[in-house]
């Protein structure tokens, strides 16, 4: 198996097994997971993660324009393992998830730059949509135990929160601020093909 880097949630990879013209494929949840990571204090990070997402990704191998993903991210499922710091992020100083329960990602374009596939799309955050593009490591497809066809995907992107609205800080005596702005949130998923009920 081989893995060929990709910019933008876009797909360029080598077969291992035949997988045909737009094809669709969901996150297998159990094997999958939405993280980020900002810097706390300047002198050190936190990380959480989102436990609540799901996507739609349709993969044509043979023309990678016809290719796309839309996915979505609960905001309340978020999680710092830490009670109290949850809860700000949940608030409307962050994230709102009362007013704003849902980031959403609709992508816009996929083509392929070198030997790189960029997808580009709008992502929403607290009701602010930009268009953003990013890079995607593909591997597979292969063929699981028991006959199904899997696609790993791994992306990795950098985002300023202010840019969405998620504006809360503090300045600290010694200068900086309490949380940085930029977030670097990444995507480990394990995609399963959906074949249509007959």
């Amino acid at each position: 198996m081989k893995k060929v880097s990709i910019t933008s949630v876009g797909l360029l990879f080598l077969f291992v097994t035949t997988v045909f013209a737009a094809d669709t494929f969901a996150p297998d949840k159990d094997h999958s997971q939405v993280t980020f990571t900002t810097q706390h204090l300047v002198i050190s990070k936190v990380s959480g993660r989102f436990k609540e997402f799901d996507a739609v990704v349709a993969y044509d191998p043979k023309d990678i324009s016809n290719s796309s993903l839309n996915g979505t991210i609960k905001t309340a499922s978020l999680s710092t393992d830490n009670e109290k710091r949850d809860t700000h992020l949940k608030s409307p100083d962050f994230f709102d998830v009362q007013k704003y329960p849902e980031i959403t990602f609709a992508s816009k374009k996929t083509e392929k730059k070198g030997n790189e596939i960029w997808l580009t799309g709008d992502l929403t955050i607290r009701g602010v949509t930009k268009s953003i593009s990013f890079p995607v490591t593909i591997v597979g497809p292969v063929k699981d135990p028991w006959g199904n066809s899997r696609l790993g995907v791994e992306a990795s992107l950098k985002l300023n929160r202010q840019d969405f609205g998620v504006s809360w800080n503090s300045p600290l005596e010694g200068g900086g601020f309490v949380v940085g702005d930029e977030v670097v949130i990444k995507i480990d998923s394990e995609l399963v093909q959906q074949v249509p009920k007959k």
